[in-house]
């Protein structure tokens, strides 16, 4: 296995930098005025990105191919002459709407792919009706990426697939490999998935099994909701929602720097519910147990024993990722025996990882150079 920390991504020219000379006085009333103006030009009303000028995320081109419940599988349009005939199949999580990968065109992992001329499918996961409170992790591994994986390669033609799984799209990713052992993927690249639920850093603690009553939660609750699990991100880092907006008024001129800043927030502040068995599935093999590290988890009656994976994979991991710490993310490569692994630790946090200028610069083009000589 190797690890790789990427290098800085370019820094600004000087002839992007506004800069104040020592002799200049501005006015202050007129510095004020015409921050206030810009506020309001922006559509920033409570600091609340409501431009309705800009894009709309998951702008980039696509086809429904099949549809499960609230499960779609889309098929990205090609954007190029030539594209690869190895299929890329990409797993978003359970927790949170897909956008994140289709943020705003120039921002956008799939415009990123489709355009370097990768064949792209997503799975997006939807967000769980009421009926759907019963689905377990065994219903998504063992059903729904089957059936995902069948889809693609025959509308594509090919007897294999590579896989790219986001977070828990990358767990679940990681799951379906573990339990098909013949299944047709050539290669997986995992961004920021985690495997040591121990290593959950507050998740774990908040979940502990001495004080968190999952099933009352469950069952009165049924589908856990978007707004309970949206409370426990901000937890993590409580002082984000005041210290978010200074941010913004610190660099309000930068048009790009904002659209960038309120577009992510948006998307974090955009909970969907978590299917209610698939939760307390989740806590009690996964969080008390830490099941799936210690090779003990089962879906179906199939034993997990990510052990026998032996398929090429690549793992990028966030510098300062608070939502799935390195540790949660660390053991993957260290457990699988795949013979041709990395790691990557990459500057930034769980969303700046593959989204906006950070991603531009440093993820996706680690991505690319990676599967493009694993694609046919």
């Amino acid at each position: 296995m190797t690890l790789a920390v990427a290098e800085p991504a370019p820094s600004a020219s000087p002839d992007d930098l506004s800069t104040t000379s020592d002799t200049e006085s501005p006015d202050i009333a007129s510095t004020v005025q015409s921050t206030v103006e810009t506020i309001l030009r922006r559509g920033l009303v409570g600091l609340e990105y409501i431009s309705l000028d800009d894009p709309q995320p998951g702008a980039t081109p696509k086809d429904t191919i099949l549809t499960q419940g609230s499960m779609k599988l889309y098929h990205y349009r090609a954007q190029t002459d030539e594209v690869y005939r190895t299929p890329l199949l990409v797993i978003t999580s359970l927790v949170s709407k897909p956008y994140i990968l289709d943020l705003t065109p120039g921002q956008s992992m799939m415009e990123f792919l489709v355009q370097a001329g990768y064949d792209v499918y997503m799975i997006d996961w939807g967000i769980p009706m009421p009926e759907e409170k019963s689905l377990t992790l065994d219903d998504y591994v063992l059903n729904h990426l089957p059936a995902c994986v069948e889809r693609i390669l025959e509308d594509s033609g090919e007897s294999e697939l590579n896989m790219l799984g986001y977070c828990l799209g990358g767990t679940l990713g990681v799951l379906y490999l573990a339990t098909h052992p013949d299944a047709p993927v050539g290669n997986m690249a995992c961004l920021t998935t985690p495997v040591n639920f121990k290593g959950m850093g507050l998740f774990t603690q908040w979940t502990d099994e001495r004080y968190f009553d999952v099933d009352r939660i469950v069952d009165s609750l049924g589908n856990v909701p978007g707004e309970m699990l949206l409370s426990a991100f901000d937890m993590l880092r409580p002082t984000g929602r005041l210290t978010s907006p200074i941010q913004v008024l610190d660099r309000i001129r930068d048009d790009k720097y904002v659209q960038s800043f309120m577009m992510l927030d948006r998307w974090a502040s955009d909970q969907i519910p978590f299917a209610g068995e698939a939760f307390r599935q989740m806590v009690k093999e996964l969080y008390w147990k830490n099941a799936m590290l210690e090779g003990t988890f089962e879906l179906g009656g199939k034993s997990v024993d990510l052990s026998s994976i032996k398929t090429p994979m690549i793992h990028a991991m966030a510098e300062h990722d608070h939502i799935v710490p390195y540790e949660a993310a660390k053991p993957l490569l260290e457990i699988v025996q795949s013979e041709d692994n990395e790691a990557v630790v990459l500057r930034g946090g769980h969303a700046s990882l593959v989204a906006g200028g950070n991603a531009k610069y440093r993820l996706w083009p680690k991505l690319d150079s990676w599967l493009s000589v694993r694609s046919i």
